[in-house]
């Protein structure tokens, strides 16, 4: 059995307005509990997506104000993306090659799911943890009375 991006994404993807300011935005992050939200122009459209770095390098570093920062304006367009057809395997080796830690599952125009590293770790830890069942079967003593 093949994994797919459609069985380990997770479909509740954040989204924010391309008009929303990064201090709103900010605290709608803080409040979901997510490290990113991908950004809509009015229309719905995609922009890009923001994260926690977008935030840190371009206003805080930066010295903005927040409040007077468009999100729009520091969402980092989306280079890489895949389809929820797209085997797990090759999801995980373009992050890894691509060093990103969010995957956008995207179907046709519209953003589905979302894959992050935190999602990758998962999977291979159920996977691990199945091998092990798997090898500790083998390795039981058959024959236990001698």
């Amino acid at each position: 059995m093949v994994l797919l991006a459609r069985d380990i994404m997770d479909p509740h993807v954040l989204t924010v307005r391309s008009t929303e300011n990064a201090l709103a935005c900010a605290r709608t992050l803080a409040s979901e509990r997510k490290g990113y939200a991908v950004v809509l122009r009015p229309d719905g459209a995609v922009v890009g997506i923001v994260t926690e770095w977008d935030f840190l390098e371009k206003v805080l570093a930066a010295g903005k104000d927040p409040s007077q920062v468009g999100v729009g304006d520091i969402a980092s367009p989306i280079l890489q993306s895949c389809t929820p057809e797209t085997p797990a395997e090759d999801v995980v080796q373009t992050m890894a090659s691509a060093g990103i830690r969010r995957m956008p599952v995207r179907a046709g125009d519209r953003v589905v799911g979302m894959i992050t590293s935190r999602d990758v770790l998962a999977m291979f830890r159920q996977y691990v943890d199945k091998l092990s069942s798997q090898i500790a079967g083998y390795h039981s003593d058959p024959n236990p009375m001698g």
